[in-house]
């Protein structure tokens, strides 16, 4: 994960849920930030995680396949 990666899922009131992937400095951590945004509201960050990056690449997959995230430019 070189760069960072947005998944997103529409939730019913009009807002959405995320989850953001962004590799840190320190090589080979990912930063995984999990939140929800209904603008025109500030974004909720309800979650963050530091993972390594094959964890990181194994929640992505799982997240597409079974929870129903697409990718996304960023939302914010």
């Amino acid at each position: 994960m070189p760069k960072p990666l947005w998944l997103v899922r529409p939730r019913s009131d009009g807002g959405w849920d995320y989850v953001s992937f962004q590799l840190t400095a320190a090589g080979g951590v990912v930063e995984m930030r999990e939140g929800s945004h209904l603008p025109p509201q500030m974004p909720l960050l309800k979650r963050r995680h530091r993972l390594a990056a094959d964890e990181a690449e194994r929640c992505r997959r799982q997240l597409q396949l079974e929870d129903g995230f697409l990718s996304s430019e960023p939302l914010f």
